[in-house]
């Protein structure tokens, strides 16, 4: 089994894009590319760090959403 690092992830707000926007606990952007209730969440790094960036490399980790993982 392939041990994953912990992520703690804040919501900021959404993008563009109604996505919704979080910051790690790492202090790097991160976006929820597939934010619907009823599936995983797609969680990747927003390009150059930026707010309303693309979402780039995708991220396996353990993760923790605060307040909650927000979705459509």
């Amino acid at each position: 089994m392939e041990k994953h690092e912990k992520l703690t992830l804040t919501l900021l707000g959404r993008d563009s894009w109604s996505r919704p926007v979080y910051e790690g606990s790492d202090g790097n952007l991160y976006v929820d590319t597939d934010p619907c209730a009823d599936r995983q969440p797609r969680i990747c790094t927003k390009y150059r760090n930026a707010f309303d960036g693309e979402p780039d490399t995708p991220v396996h980790a353990d993760i923790t959403f605060v307040p909650c993982r927000d979705t459509w």
